[in-house]
């Protein structure tokens, strides 16, 4: 049985040293809609996969790994967005089966979520995550909804 129950990529998470700087690139330059947390991290929906842009020290803490790019953290986070929580929890188990390297158990996420990290052969970091604020589709396309008023 595969890892992951349905074969797909949801989100691409850039680690960047000017977060402010590159979020007026992604949306002034390139015309993006930011739907993220204004300062703290910018979503843009890409046509089935989500971009996301988050300081690359805090993208490393989440992800378990060192930041200084000396290591196994490349500045980036490729992510399953998974249906539930238990589904999550059944990856990991898989994950572990397979003698994958965890870098952050699945936990309960201070934004409301639910992930956990682990490392492909050469060090490229993944999350598995259940959003319950993102929807999936049939097909299995995540996407990010309008930011609400603040």
């Amino acid at each position: 049985m595969a890892v992951l129950p349905e074969q797909r990529l949801s989100i691409i998470t850039l680690g960047v040293k000017d977060l402010p700087a590159m979020i007026r690139f992604y949306t002034d330059v390139l015309g993006l809609e930011d739907r993220g947390m204004k300062g703290e991290i910018a979503f843009f929906n890409m046509g089935g996969v989500v971009l996301g842009l988050w300081d690359e020290i805090k993208l490393a803490d989440d992800a378990g790994v060192a930041s200084d790019r000396e290591g196994a953290f490349k500045g980036f986070a490729l992510a399953f967005n998974a249906r539930s929580e238990a589904e999550v929890d059944a990856i990991f188990l898989r994950l572990a089966a397979a003698g994958v390297a965890v870098t952050k158990a699945p936990h309960k996420a201070p934004w409301g979520g639910y992930s956990g990290y682990f490392s492909d052969p050469e060090g490229n970091a993944w999350e598995v995550a259940f959003n319950p604020f993102w929807p999936i589709d049939e097909a299995g396309h995540v996407s990010v909804p309008a930011p609400k008023e603040r």
